[in-house]
This record gives structure tokens, sequence and C-alpha cells, in this order.
């Protein structure tokens, strides 16, 4: 692999070392790790939103989570 670095005198390209190569991959699955939290923190805010408006529509008593969900 090769990356390239750019400097104010103009760019260059270069073969990357085992431990950029090595860190690219870390970065990644950190990356993919933080993407996948924030889409189920997502999904669960929907959920919580969906069962506080069914229990509000049955008359039930809402969770605190759900009602934090409503208010905020």
């Amino acid at each position: 692999m090769k990356k390239t670095i750019i400097t104010p005198s103009g760019s260059e390209v270069v073969d990357m070392t085992a431990e950029d190569i090595a860190q690219r991959q870390a970065d990644e699955t950190s990356g993919q790790t933080e993407r996948q939290a924030i889409q189920d923190a997502e999904d669960n805010k929907e959920s919580l939103k969906a069962s506080a408006k069914a229990k509000l529509i049955a008359g039930e008593a809402l969770t605190e989570d759900e009602a934090n969900t409503i208010v905020l």
C-alpha cells in the first residue's frame, strides 16, 4: 500500500510501513465500532419513542426512559 505525504513544498507518494498498515486497520475497526454504537443508540431511541407512543395511546404508564425520550 502507498500513502501520500503532503508538505508545503509538494507531495510525495511512499510505501506504507507495517506499522502504518496495522494502525490503519486498527483505525478502521475502531471507526466501525463507533458507527455501530451510534446506530444502536439511534435504533434504541426510535424504539423508545414508538413504545412511549403506543403506551400513551393505550393509557399505560411510561418508563422513565420513555418519558425522557418524549420530553427531551
